[in-house]
């Protein structure tokens, strides 16, 4: 399945499936493991952050997000189940395990919050630890701090600082070892029109490894976003459309000059009732997918999903399942 290219990445160790625009649930999409910090920024967006923040843009990483989320987010061949347990102090445990062709993968995560202070730490079944610190209100309102280090490899750590503002999101994040990976990441603008950029500099080999750039315009309805990603080797388009309160579309286009290659992704979202959603997919490869998702009690959701090459139907059938139940 054809995949955007180097676009800021949407999986969270604990995300949430997707649901209609107006419901906060829990994530199904995350694969387990893999616990090195990439060299992008956080996934914690702008929503995360302290509620006394103006609304603004947010983060470079959600330009283009909303068509993203329509046309990739939860569409997974794997089956999955995710348990969420919590305390009356907040404290709250995620149990996940997630079979992969023949493979079965697991990560346990815990989550605390100490006043301003919040820290989660997962491990998984490949003996991995990944401790993260997220610190707000650090004396100017939308700064944020992120402290990311994992083990065995602390080398590969990192530290964030988020800034959002009425008209700008900044992030920086800088590797804690001798000759760090530095990322930097910038959106100017409002939630209707905003432009911005994103950086990586290798000071071990002095070259930038990444720079990227991108324009959205956003109203009620409608989200539209052009990205230059791959060091400016390729071209993308997204468009984001809520026809009414049930049913919403979105596209992405993607062109790379090197390859002279296009890559066209269709997809639709309908809501059959307030607690069922499905999804389809398309793209010119010929490959199709679709997804069903029902919410059986508050925060507890069964989804199905599936994967067919239409040049191959009867050898490339994928069946993908998910179980989140948090009691």
């Amino acid at each position: 399945m054809a995949a955007p290219v180097d676009v800021p990445s949407m999986s969270a160790p604990v995300d949430a499936p997707f649901v209609v625009a107006s419901v906060d649930a829990p994530s199904m999409a995350a694969a387990a493991g893999g616990l090195t910090p990439g060299d992008g920024p956080s996934e914690a967006k702008s929503g995360d952050g302290p509620s006394k923040v103006a609304p603004g843009h947010g983060l470079y990483s959600e330009v283009g997000q909303k068509a993203r989320d329509l046309l990739y987010k939860d569409f997974h061949t794997d089956q999955k189940f995710t348990l969420t347990t919590r305390a009356n102090n907040g404290a709250a445990i995620t149990a996940t395990s997630t079979k992969k062709n023949e493979a079965i993968l697991g990560d346990i995560k815990t989550q605390f919050k100490f006043n301003n202070v919040k820290v989660d730490v997962k491990a998984t079944t490949d003996s991995e630890v990944l401790i993260t610190t997220t610190t707000e209100d650090l004396g100017l309102v939308g700064l944020k701090k992120i402290v990311t280090i994992p083990f065995p490899n602390q080398t590969a750590g990192k530290v964030e600082v988020q800034y959002l503002h009425d008209y700008a999101g900044l992030n920086v994040s800088v590797g804690l070892n001798s000759k760090p990976l530095i990322n930097l990441s910038g959106v100017f603008g409002n939630k209707a029109l905003a432009a911005g950029a994103d950086v990586a500099y290798d000071s071990a080999t002095g070259n930038f490894t990444k720079y990227n750039a991108g324009v959205s315009l956003t109203n009620e309805d409608l989200s539209a976003a052009v990205m230059l990603n791959n060091k400016g080797d390729s071209l993308t388009a997204s468009y984001y459309h809520s026809v009414n309160k049930e049913t919403a579309v979105g596209a992405e286009v993607t062109h790379s000059f090197s390859s002279k290659e296009n890559t066209f992704t269709f997809g639709s979202q309908y809501s059959l009732d307030p607690l069922t959603t499905a999804k389809l997919r398309y793209n010119n490869l010929g490959m199709v997918s679709t997804l069903i998702q029902h919410e059986w009690r508050p925060k507890s959701f069964l989804a199905l999903s599936t994967e067919v090459d239409t040049k191959a139907i009867d050898k490339s059938s994928k069946i993908g399942l998910s179980l989140v139940l948090e009691p």
